[in-house]
């Protein structure tokens, strides 16, 4: 079975504490991947608002040298992956698929060079904010503005369409989202958020979004922080159960994945560890009756769709 994670924030996490990625303390190593099987994981470059407009890009530039140097050092368990084929050409090789991505579009500092640049240099996917407003767009913290898309956002959906770059919509704000949605000719992602009928987070989507996405032909992937689990911030593995049901239950099995934000989150599910933890709720599927189909498709394949189109 092939497993994709649509987000995490090691590489960044790795960088602050001085460890490495293929053996760390950390939610997610290289050597508890390989042991989990085919694995595909979105690595994201986090764009932490301390850096601040001016330092946004030369901070995105050091997460990505990180990535490419970890790459290189255990070139014999993971592969950088630029497209479909490449995946499944590392999967074969029973190597980790490693997909790079930008999570803060601050990162472009309002210049669709930059955004060409970038994918020149292997990202494939963006988050287009984080939770404030940049020259994108606003985040969801900022949502009260009512603001959406800005023009410079506009182009960079277009041009993010034309390079064939995944669009991602985790953090930014409602208006935004409907914006995006009404813009994109491709599917999106929404790479870690989870359902708000269920925990009222403002990061959460709500039904009328989770319809949008699955109109769109995109995919939701559910997050493992507590406190999007549940308004209490009491969480278990059943909680992450419950938002996937839930999610089937109103936009089917085609259009959810995992998108753990692991080593981005302050506190996980009190069952959960990390990486070495996603096969107990796969089994959980299973024994919940999911066809073995469907368990394919929330585990990996629905998210290797959008990668494929």
């Amino acid at each position: 079975m092939i497993i994709v994670d649509a987000h995490c924030d090691t590489i960044t996490k790795i960088m602050e504490t001085g460890e490495e990625l293929f053996n760390n303390n950390c939610h997610i190593d290289l050597e508890r991947m390989v042991k989990a099987g085919k694995y595909v994981q979105f690595f994201a470059a986090f764009i932490d608002p301390s850096y601040g407009q001016a330092y946004a890009m030369k901070r995105a530039i050091q997460i990505i040298d990180r990535f490419y140097g970890e790459i290189e050092k255990n070139i014999s368990y993971v592969s950088h992956c630029k497209s479909h084929d490449d995946i499944i050409e590392a999967l074969n090789n029973n190597k980790i698929a490693a997909i790079l991505s930008i999570e803060g579009g601050d990162a472009l500092q309002g210049d669709l060079s930059a955004l060409r640049m970038f994918y020149k240099l292997g990202v494939r996917s963006i988050c287009l904010t984080w939770n404030h407003r940049n020259e994108i767009a606003d985040g969801v913290l900022d949502g009260a503005s009512g603001g959406g898309l800005t023009p410079f956002g506009k182009k960079v959906i277009e041009e993010m369409n034309r390079l064939g770059m995944i669009i991602d919509l985790s953090h930014i704000s409602e208006k935004g989202f409907w914006d995006c949605i009404e813009l994109t000719k491709k599917p999106l992602i929404v790479s870690h958020s989870n359902a708000k009928k269920l925990c009222g987070h403002v990061r959460n989507l709500t039904d009328e979004q989770l319809y949008a996405v699955k109109k769109n032909g995109g995919v939701v992937g559910i997050n493992f922080y507590s406190r999007f689990l549940r308004d209490d911030g009491a969480a278990s593995q059943k909680d992450i159960l419950h938002h996937i049901e839930y999610m089937c239950s109103i936009i089917g099995t085609d259009h959810i994945g995992f998108g753990s934000d692991f080593d981005g989150i302050e506190s996980m599910p009190e069952d959960m560890g990390g990486i070495q933890d996603i096969e107990k709720i796969i089994n959980d599927l299973v024994k919940l009756n999911y066809s073995s189909d469907d368990v394919e498709k929330i585990a990996g394949l629905n998210f290797l769709r959008v990668i494929k189109a």
